[in-house]
């Protein structure tokens, strides 16, 4: 898959994920635009299937496009959205907040004051460092990426495997957070509904997602 043809796609459905749940339909994602009649299985060996290698690295490439917007949202899994679409959802979540707990207010404070970051940054930053912490760290992030707080922003070398790069959305795409607050919240519903209007999964995701808990 081109990188120019994954954008389209994009575009064109608001959301996909990178790859399919359990080769499912719904929701939707670039490898079953990609290849609809083609099963993904998970075989990086020699002998595996080199496009879902492919398409991970043509994951990075586009999160650091700016063309389209890169974020472990649905089931916390890598997830693109339009230009279009992430506006309104920001517009969304600028008029219905969510609240934010601790650990995740002190990972936006420490993105806004710079972005890009890497995770070892994130937690050094933070002091969320050590097994025992790890998913204090991962209740913050997690917080953040479902009102889109943070985005993905290409990769950092750190050692065996590459890490996620993750910035501040309001400095990333400070035109699009612009536009999100000066957009009509009806008109935000609009492209939402539209947007999710294929995918059930989707649908009751966010609504989950939009239900206020304790932080």
């Amino acid at each position: 898959m081109k990188k120019k043809d994954a954008i389209a796609a994009i575009n064109r459905h608001g959301i996909l994920l990178v790859y399919p749940i359990k080769n499912a339909k719904d929701p939707a994602s670039l490898w079953s635009v990609a290849y609809p009649r083609s099963e993904m299985r998970w075989d990086w060996d020699a002998g595996g299937d080199n496009r879902v290698a492919s398409l991970w690295h043509l994951r990075e490439e586009l999160s650091r496009s700016t063309d389209v917007i890169y974020a472990k949202w649905f089931q916390n899994r890598a997830t693109f959205f339009s230009r279009e679409l992430f506006t309104a959802l920001r517009c969304h979540f600028h008029q219905a907040p969510l609240p934010l707990n601790r650990e995740a207010r002190e990972l936006l404070s420490l993105l806004q004051e710079s972005s890009p970051q890497s995770t070892r940054q994130l937690k050094k930053g933070t002091q969320l460092i050590g097994r025992a912490l790890e998913s204090t760290y991962e209740r913050g992030m997690k917080q953040l990426w479902q009102q889109l707080l943070i985005a993905g922003f290409g990769e950092v070398d750190e050692g065996s495997f590459p890490s996620l790069a993750v910035g501040a959305s309001s400095l990333l795409f400070e035109e699009l957070e612009t536009r999100a607050k000066q957009m009509e919240p009806a008109k935000a519903r609009e492209i939402i509904d539209a947007s999710f209007a294929h995918s059930l999964k989707i649908q009751k995701f966010f609504a989950k997602v939009n239900t206020v808990a304790k932080p």
